[in-house]
């Protein structure tokens, strides 16, 4: 670690040049206004000077102006949606403020209800409704994104909307929400994003203006507090870990681009150790003439020694590096190092902190969960590891636990949190020190690398603002690490923002409800993922339009008054494409004979043959410049090759989100949910019964859950019985898909195994029909794997008893006990749209949801 002072900077203030007195004047009425201004008044409320970014924002945004702002972690950008906040209320309207997760809804809830007052706060997270109609409400941006398709009342005298995390658009699955949301708001609303840095943030600020009108882009790349690079290294287990540099710093104590030779030395030196160490410990074995054989035995490898964690926190502690993050990218991982340190007597807490750390522990657990339940969840370990300063945080905890973890390292009474990439997504947990254990990790199907993206996000809650002078990033060394990796990581300060949006069953249901279908179509093609189509395209435009100036300087050179070259060359293309290309997919196609074969490939032979013989007698043979054009021809088909491909990779980037609208439209007409229309002459649709129902269904498989429905197949169900059956419909395995449960209530002929074989045809005939419409569903298999969990939990059996003799954890059964709770509702409310017997299967849901929704379910964590 650097010892050297950090000297301030020296640069000198230079002093204005001389106004005229009409420039004096101005600034003069620019200084009255900015006073006179809502900002001016907002900054004067705030306990420390706005930064020069957050002003300018705050004055855009009072302007008119939307605003997107673009900064690291820890620079402040919540400033800006605070004002906006304050600036509704300046001015009688309604705020909204919008976050990717639940937990940080809840903070920002209660961070509102102190400023404002819990009467004019409210909060809507799917199973927690608050104050709903409040002027100011926080809520999940899935929330607001189902409002707006339902034309909410709620929605009335909105005016400012934050988009908290509004990178998080790039997510896969979740990120196509943001950008209904920014498309679909009212144009009376203002929008405030607050976004990472990305390199690509002033194109996405141009989508956005695009869509909303004046966008103001404000971006700040200079973190609030210094962030420092080190990795840790050790020697053996006798020795203590060391932290080094992972740069070197020049002789005025600043961090240089070049990586630290002290740390490659000692890399090395311990490269060699370990070679030394394995050449010892090699047997002596000899070969079968009397000799030792050479060389390394197979598969043996020299490996450093890697610290331990609980080491790793010992010598953080040790060096004053204390608050920190430890990131693990496992949550066995988190959970074993906090046994670690138990296990290795590690106490980073004093007396009095733990006792202040059992208080508050006990005042949120108490009246939370049963006795039983806390037993189940090893709460008493859980408890003392607190107490001794360390704590692990990931989503297999339940949410009151992680809670509690965030709280204590707040307040700065635990030190160390053992925590997956989960706690990086905007949690308000800053740290002095964040700790890597890896470059690297799971994805779900393999190792994968850090991207420079989320080595930012994660290093990023280093270094607390108004206490720590320098915030500190320490990768710990492990088999495969190399400084020049870390150094690539940490130098890349941005990543790219690409558009994950597409359309889904339920969003076309809901365009077409509202609007025609060539508004529907308008609608998409305002998407960022088409905006970010067009910007590409521009570039194929322009080597299209070379490529055809080549094509007409050809056709001019084999210009033949005997006959039409062009033709003959395309004759000959075609005669290509048969003798290559069909004969090819005819050695690899399927026939139910060799019969069929024989007659497939004798009728490709008679069309090459005709062919031929029709270039022969092409009249352009009669040419005495024959061979100079068909040189001229053949630059000529080699450009037209071409050509077609850039015209296939255009017509593919072009208008591609509203084709694949088309295919959607196309497969909910042939289901029944949309009926086929003609106004004035154009295509048009109609929402079905069917169709509405499908509307009220937000769900990634919200066509399958409809279909199901429709056939009947979750008819006669009890309660407990369609709670197990729908588990299916938002559970997906950590690892693998298709699960099953360890049995299936009532038996393998029973109702739930009836109804779960009929779900699983429905599946297959939905993946079948997407596929021949040219579109695929991307979606894992349906996974069944906790039917028999939710079953015996919606009969009433208690958190131990549905967990014993299972790997799932409670916090996963919780999540999916919430995310299918919600779906129960949705069905409960859509009675109207469910045909004759759907009022006894909206009874059914309505119970279900019940019986789901309790106990630690229940428990939402914003009282």
């Amino acid at each position: 670690m650097s010892r050297h002072r950090r000297t301030p900077s020296t640069t000198p203030v230079n002093e204005p040049e001389q106004e005229s007195p009409a420039e004096r004047y101005r600034r003069f009425q620019r200084v009255q206004r900015t006073r006179a201004s809502v900002a001016y008044e907002f900054a004067e409320k705030m306990p420390f000077d706005l930064d020069g970014f957050q002003m300018e924002a705050n004055e855009a945004l009072e302007d008119g102006s939307n605003v997107l702002v673009a900064a690291p972690t820890g620079a402040g950008k919540t400033v800006v949606a605070d004002f906006a906040v304050f600036l509704a209320q300046h001015r009688n309207a309604k705020a909204f403020y919008t976050t990717p997760i639940k937990a940080l809804s809840n903070q920002k809830y209660h961070d509102l209800v102190a400023v404002y007052g819990a009467e004019k706060v409210g909060l809507l997270t799917g199973d927690t409704s608050i104050n709903s109609e409040a002027d100011i409400v926080v809520m999940t941006t899935e929330v607001l994104r189902n409002m707006l398709y339902e034309h909410s009342s709620t929605l009335n005298a909105l005016r400012y909307v934050v988009l908290d995390e509004v990178h998080f658009l790039a997510d896969k699955f979740r990120g196509p929400v943001w950008e209904e949301v920014i498309i679909h708001l009212p144009q009376s609303v203002r929008i405030v994003g607050l976004s990472a840095t990305v390199s690509n943030v002033e194109d996405f600020a141009k989508w956005i203006a695009s869509v909303r009108g004046e966008t103001k882009l404000v971006v700040s790349e200079l973190r609030p507090v210094p962030l420092e690079q080190h990795v840790m290294i050790q020697k053996d287990p006798r020795t203590e870990p060391e932290l080094f540099d992972l740069y070197r710093f020049d002789e005025d104590g600043h961090q240089t681009t070049k990586i630290n030779g002290r740390l490659v030395a000692r890399l090395s030196e311990f490269d060699h150790r370990a070679e030394q160490r394995l050449e010892h410990e090699r047997p002596k074995r000899r070969g079968r003439f009397g000799h030792r054989p050479n060389g390394r035995s197979r598969g043996a490898q020299a490996e450093r020694y890697i610290p331990k964690r609980w080491a790793v926190v010992d010598e953080l502690n040790f060096l004053g590096l204390l608050p920190a993050i430890y990131f693990i990218f496992s949550r066995n991982g988190c959970d074993e190092a906090v046994e670690h340190c138990l296990n290795a007597g590690l106490q980073l807490t004093t007396d009095d902190e733990a006792r202040r750390i059992r208080q508050i522990v006990d005042e949120m657990i108490q009246g939370q969960l049963t006795h039983e339940d806390l037993k189940t969840l090893q709460f008493s370990r859980f408890r003392y590891a607190l107490e001794e300063g360390f704590a692990p945080h990931h989503a297999g905890m339940v949410a009151l636990f992680r809670q509690i973890v965030e709280r204590l390292f707040e307040e700065g009474l635990i030190k160390v949190v053992f925590a997956t990439e989960t706690l990086a997504l905007g949690i308000n947990m800053p740290a002095r020190s964040v700790v890597l254990e890896k470059l690297e990790k799971y994805d779900g199907t393999g190792i994968v690398g850090l991207t420079p993206g989320e080595y930012t996000q994660l290093t990023g809650r280093a270094g607390r603002r108004g206490i720590d002078t320098i915030g500190h990033a320490v990768v710990v060394d492990y088999r495969g690490f190399k400084p020049e990796t870390a150094a690539a990581l940490s130098s890349k300060r941005v990543y790219p923002l690409h558009s994950s949006f597409k359309p889904t069953f339920n969003m076309a249901v809901n365009l077409l409800n509202s609007s025609d279908y060539e508004t529907a179509r308008t609608t998409l093609d305002h998407s960022f993922a088409q905006w970010e189509a067009n910007e590409s395209s521009w570039k194929l435009e322009a080597n299209l339009d070379k490529l055809k100036a080549s094509i007409a300087a050809y056709e001019q050179s084999f210009a033949c008054e005997h006959g039409d070259f062009r033709e003959l060359m395309r004759m000959r293309m075609q005669l290509s494409d048969m003798q290559k290309k069909e004969r090819k997919a005819l050695k690899t196609a399927q026939f139910a004979n060799n019969e069929a074969r024989s007659r497939a490939f004798r009728q490709l032979d008679k069309r090459i043959a005709d062919l031929k013989q029709l270039e022969a007698q092409h009249p352009a043979h009669q040419c005495p410049d024959f061979e100079e054009h068909l040189r001229w021809g053949h630059r000529w088909a080699r450009e037209m090759r071409e050509l077609e491909r850039l015209e296939e990779r255009y017509e593919t980037r072009t208008g591609s989100v509203a084709r694949q609208f088309d295919r959607i439209c196309t497969i909910l007409a042939s289901l029944g949910y949309l009926e086929p229309a003609d106004r004035d002459g154009h295509r048009d649709y109609t929402l079905t019964e069917s169709g509405q129902l499908l509307r009220r269904l937000y769900s990634e498989r919200d066509l399958l859950l409809a279909e199901a429905i429709d056939n009947g197949v979750l008819e006669d169900l009890t309660a407990a019985e369609l709670a197990g059956v729908l588990s299916s419909i938002v559970y997906e395995a950590r690892r693998g898909a298709g699960g099953e449960p360890r049995y299936y209530p009532g038996g393998a002929h029973g109702r739930v195994a009836d109804a779960v074989t009929e779900l699983k045809l429905l599946d297959s005939r939905l993946n079948v029909l997407c596929e021949d419409a040219g579109m695929t569903r991307d979606l894992p298999m349906l996974d069944f794997g906790i039917s028999d969990i939710v079953y015996e939990w919606a009969s009433g059996d208690s958190l131990a008893e549905v967990l014993h003799d299972s790997e799932l954890t409670g916090g996963d059964f919780v999540r999916n006990a919430k995310r299918l709770a919600d779906v129960l509702q949705q069905i409960s409310v859509a009675q109207e749209y469910m045909g004759p017997d759907g009022a006894q299967l909206a009874d059914t849901a309505r119970e279900a949801y019940e019986r789901v929704n309790r106990g630690i379910v229940a428990y939402s964590g914003v009282d």
